[in-house]
């Protein structure tokens, strides 16, 4: 076959160093197309973007020949130093080291873009360290809840 196809789509979650609560709706209508601009550069498509004060989901194609590992390191970097230049208050601002990454069947697109929209409302009766262990468990990754949060 001469070339190849590919539809890699995933559903990401970070949170702030020590789900400190940097994120205010003011940097957020800031911050999310800064970062959709950071995955367009690394030539990926963000669908989708949202999350609270201490963490951030994106919905994104990624692309065959590109590590996640390698889209995320940049996203972090770049977004961090936006922020301080941008927020020169929140200087002591980062994001924790890891994130999560998920698969996302086609058909469950729209499952996904509600969950991300519907984020506000859904921290109302969970916080990110339970949504997150749900997470895992639900996708079945291994873990040891031990090492999940700094």
């Amino acid at each position: 076959m001469p070339g190849t196809y590919s539809q890699i789509l995933l559903h990401v979650v970070f949170s702030t160093k020590r789900r400190e609560r940097w994120i205010t709706p003011q940097i957020a209508d800031r911050l999310y197309p800064f970062i959709g601009g950071i995955v367009r550069a690394e030539r990926g498509t963000l669908y989708d973007i949202g999350g609270i004060e201490d963490h951030v989901h994106l919905y994104l194609r990624w692309r065959s020949d590109g590590a996640i590992s390698d889209l995320m390191r940049t996203v972090k970097s770049r977004s961090s130093k936006w922020i301080h230049e941008s927020f020169p208050a929140l200087g002591a601002f980062a994001w924790q080291e890891g994130y999560a990454v998920f698969t996302v069947s086609q058909s469950q697109e729209e499952g996904v873009k509600k969950y991300i929209a519907d984020q506000h409302e859904h921290h109302r009766k969970e916080d990110f360290m339970a949504e997150l262990l749900r997470l895992l468990r639900k996708h079945e990754i291994e873990f040891d809840e031990r090492y999940v949060f700094d």
